[in-house]
């Protein structure tokens, strides 16, 4: 009996820090120095896409391939990105411009179609 109690104790212990694990705020996804990094759900989770900026041209409007779903971006590109709602960057929609000293946005207030990269 005591070892039946003792093994019991000792298997709600090990699951206390899994439970913990999935109360834990988000953290910010692999994205390395001069990328942006975007994810197709909130939380810097679901399908990655990395750009960077020797294949970006600055101050271009950057489409993202049709159907694409960004959420999630971290901006370490040294440069300020803006994320657009339009696949044009048109600025009649919603668009936000974030830092590049590296900015993590782990939900983005809308769906993210196109960025554009800024001279600083």
């Amino acid at each position: 009996m005591r070892m039946t109690v003792l093994a019991a104790a000792l298997a709600v212990t090990a699951l206390i820090p899994q439970a913990a694990a999935h109360s834990a705020p988000a953290r910010p996804g692999a994205c390395g120095s001069g990328q942006l990094c975007l994810w197709e759900k909130p939380g810097f989770t679901g399908a990655r896409q990395v750009h960077e900026l020797s294949t970006i041209d600055i101050e271009s409007c950057v489409p993202l391939p049709a159907g694409s779903k960004v959420q999630s971006l971290a901006n370490r590109t040294g440069r300020p990105v803006a994320t657009y709602q339009s696949a044009e960057c048109a600025e009649t929609g919603e668009f936000e411009t974030y830092p590049g000293g590296g900015t993590w946005v782990p939900q983005s207030p809308y769906q993210v179609r196109a960025f554009k990269v800024w001279e600083n």
